[in-house]
């Protein structure tokens, strides 16, 4: 796990931030193309595994808690209408976030606030399922005001597991969900 903390030094402050802006712009970056349909199709999803004698166990999923899915509404709702600071908040500090990368630890406002920048759609909340530790919410992307254009990846669809504790995000992970598995060809259920 990545933590940012001030060195001893001179200016370890303005290092620190010039850092973890640096290491979120880059990681924002680089789901642009992937996560908000962008045009390039250079970047591809791993195949599934291979199947096993022995399944793995999946989490027993159902529906996420009024108060859980409210944080996650009233973040996504703040974002995609333009309300950074109303955005932030929904924030607990220290948080941890992970967009496709390591984790990487946000330990105050601004942190959260260059987080937010680097996610150029907005998203409007379709479902969301508590997973035991996370709840996982399904999101409709949508264009919001700010830097960035979500583009072709509008309409489409992402998923993010959040850990909420005392009303607050304290984990912030893009997730990748599985598709319905498809019947090999020849076979009939």
């Amino acid at each position: 796990m990545h933590t940012f903390s001030p060195g001893a030094a001179l200016g370890a402050a303005a290092s620190k931030r010039s850092v973890l802006r640096g290491g979120l712009l880059l990681a924002g970056l680089a789901l642009v193309p992937t996560a908000c349909g962008s045009d390039s199709k250079t970047a591809t999803t791993p195949p599934p595994p291979k199947r096993t004698a022995t399944p793995r166990a999946v989490p027993d999923r159902k529906p996420a808690a009024a108060r859980d899915v409210a944080v996650i509404r009233g973040w996504a709702d703040a974002l995609r209408s333009g309300r950074e600071e109303r955005a932030i908040g929904y924030f607990a500090l220290p948080s941890f976030v992970s967009n496709g990368t390591a984790p990487i630890k946000l330990t105050s406002r601004d942190d959260v606030r260059f987080f937010n920048r680097t996610l150029p759609c907005g998203a409007k909340v379709l479902h969301a399922e508590d997973t035991g530790r996370f709840i996982v919410a399904t999101f409709r992307l949508t264009e919001r005001p700010g830097p960035g254009r979500c583009g072709s990846g509008v309409g489409g669809e992402a998923s993010t597991a959040f850990l909420i504790r005392n009303r607050r995000i304290v984990q912030w992970r893009r997730v990748v969900e599985p598709a319905p598995e498809e019947t090999p060809a020849g076979q009939q259920s």
